[in-house]
This record gives C-alpha cells, sequence and structure tokens, in this order.
C-alpha cells in the first residue's frame, strides 16, 4: 500500500464550532481528486464543488462559438459575462447544461490554454471563493495554494503516469466513449507539463498539504484517510 505523508501542518483541528470548514483537494489530471471529493463530501454531509468543470465550461463555450482560445481579452470575457452553475457532476452555462460532452476530447488541446489565462482564472477564482463561503470540499488544481490558501485541511492527490492514463481510459468507457490510450498517454503528460510550468496558478502542492501517493489505493481508502484527518 502506497504511503500518503503529511507535507507540513493540515490547518485547524476537529474545534472549528460553527465556523464554515473548508476542505481542499487538489491534484492532476486523473489524479482522483474529482471522485475523492464528491465521496468526502458525501460522507461528511458537505457540499462539494469541482471547480475543474467551471473552466471546461468556458472551453466549451468559447469553441461553440468560434473564440479562438488563445484570444485572451476575449475568452475572459466570455467568462465575466458568463453565468456559470454546478451542481455535483452537473454543470450549466447561462441556465443550459453542458453537462453531456464536457470531457469530449474535442476541447482537450484548448482546456490548458483557456485554464492559464489570467483573467479567466481571476474571474472563476472569485466566484468559487463565493460558492464555498458557507464551507465545502472544492477540488481542483489550486484551491489550497490560490483559491482558499487558509483552508482548514488540504490534501494533494499524486499518481503514476501509467495509473492516470489507466483511470483516464476507464472514464472514456463507463461514458462509452473509445479509449485511445497512446493519445491519452500524451495528453495526461502534455496537461500536467502545461498546468506545472503555467505562471499564473500552477500546479503544486499547499507548503501544508497532506500529499497521498492513490497509485496502490482504492477509492474508498484514500477516502477514508482523508475523513479520518478531518475527524481527527
Amino acid at each position: 500500500m502506497a504511503s500518503a505523508h503529511p507535507a507540513g501542518g493540515c490547518g485547524a483541528g476537529s474545534g472549528h464550532g460553527a465556523r464554515a470548514v473548508i476542505i481542499a483537494i487538489d491534484g492532476g489530471v486523473a489524479s482522483g481528486k474529482s471522485a475523492v471529493g464528491r465521496r468526502v463530501a458525501q460522507k461528511l454531509g458537505l457540499p462539494f464543488i469541482d471547480s475543474g468543470l467551471m473552466y471546461r465550461a468556458i472551453t466549451r463555450l468559447a469553441a461553440q462559438r468560434g473564440i479562438d482560445p488563445h484570444d485572451s481579452s476575449a475568452v475572459t470575457a466570455l467568462a465575466e459575462a458568463t453565468e456559470i452553475r454546478i451542481d455535483g457532476e452537473r454543470v450549466w452555462a447561462d441556465g443550459v447544461e453542458l453537462t453531456e460532452g464536457i470531457y469530449d476530447a474535442d476541447y482537450a488541446d484548448a482546456l490548458p490554454v483557456v485554464s492559464a489565462i489570467p483573467g479567466v482564472r481571476h474571474e472563476l477564482v472569485e466566484r468559487q471563493r463565493k460558492m464555498a463561503r458557507a464551507g465545502g470540499v472544492m477540488a481542483g488544481r489550486d484551491i489550497g495554494t490560490v483559491v482558499f490558501p487558509d483552508a482548514d485541511y488540504k490534501f494533494f492527490l499524486v499518481a503514476s503516469l501509467d495509473e492516470k492514463v489507466r483511470r483516464r481510459a476507464a472514464q472514456y468507457e463507463r461514458r462509452g466513449e473509445q479509449a485511445d490510450e497512446e493519445a491519452m498517454r500524451k495528453e495526461v503528460e502534455l496537461r500536467d507539463r502545461v498546468d506545472t510550468n503555467r505562471p499564473v496558478a500552477p500546479l503544486r502542492p499547499a507548503p501544508d498539504a497532506m500529499i497521498i501517493d492513490t497509485d496502490n489505493l482504492e477509492l474508498d481508502e484514500v477516502v477514508e484517510r482523508i475523513v479520518s484527518r478531518v475527524r481527527s
């Protein structure tokens, strides 16, 4: 079984009283952060917010409206003008549900470009903070470092490239889509490299995050480690 080790303190203890509790779960592509975050939120009776759905929604809208993802001004204006609502795994933009096809490979190349635009990140980070003002579990790539640097609990999930490709292929198969594992390997490598090296909100663990290597852990085992830490 792989080990989980803290990279420092992990926020406040259990004595939060009535104060809203924020749990940040970060990680790269196919690290399991969304599935884990959703299950953790259920166990703790907290709202769950998958911040990545917001970036996917803007990326998809830009493509549908013929906006070049490299046109930072136009994409930022789109993000500022679009109302986004998230409920679990579902996402709406201006009242129109975009859930079906939100993970389509057609948007894979544009997603890291859109996600790295400073204006887009600024707009969506502010909205993410408002969404979780009453507390909750939020999954993403910069939750513990940028969105909620003072989160009560911070976790950073890691996995090997082979494991990430296996998980991403399984995601496609569950949706009834054909999985090209070689293409997925290139996509995962590229996305993690771009996210790690982008100048704005790069993918990295917060100094006080607990880092969990998920390679040899089942989903429920990762969830239990996080829930146990929060309840301790």
